[in-house]
């Protein structure tokens, strides 16, 4: 069963995501982002850009094309559907709804910030998690 914590009153989400993912790429995990294009793309660009001098390293796989196998080794995949990963270690989730399929990843991380909309929408999917029987951790980032 899927390890869920949610990490949520996060007040820059972008930045947050950032040192979220090096910290977990650090531990040795492979990550997976899901969600969004444009919220991606932004991501993306972010991780370029958020610590001068450092470099996370990251891939953006276009939409059922699987990383060149020469990436594959990438630990943190960037992705609009998790079935389009080729780990099954921690996922990400950036989208308002829960993922597909996403019991079949070790651990799920859910980053909600304090916009309306998003705390919403985390909101439901926690009990959602909950209901299906999923131990769920939570993380307040900021009060």
């Amino acid at each position: 069963m899927s390890q869920v914590s949610f990490y949520t009153g996060v007040p820059e989400r972008l930045a947050y995501l950032c040192r979220l993912l090096r910290k977990v790429q650090r531990s040795g995990a492979r990550v997976g982002v899901c969600g969004p294009a444009n919220l991606l793309m932004r991501l993306d660009a972010a991780l370029w850009t958020f610590e001068p001098l450092e470099f996370v390293p990251h891939l953006r796989v276009a939409p059922g094309s699987p990383p060149a196998p020469r990436m594959a080794d990438t630990p943190i995949l960037l992705v609009e559907h998790p079935q389009d990963l080729p780990h099954r270690d921690v996922l990400l989730n950036l989208d308002s709804d829960m993922p597909p399929d996403f019991e079949q990843f070790a651990r799920v991380l859910e980053v909600v910030s304090q916009d309306p909309m998003q705390m919403d929408a985390g909101r439901q999917r926690y009990r959602q998690y909950q209901q299906l029987g999923h131990d769920v951790s939570h993380h307040v980032v900021a009060a």
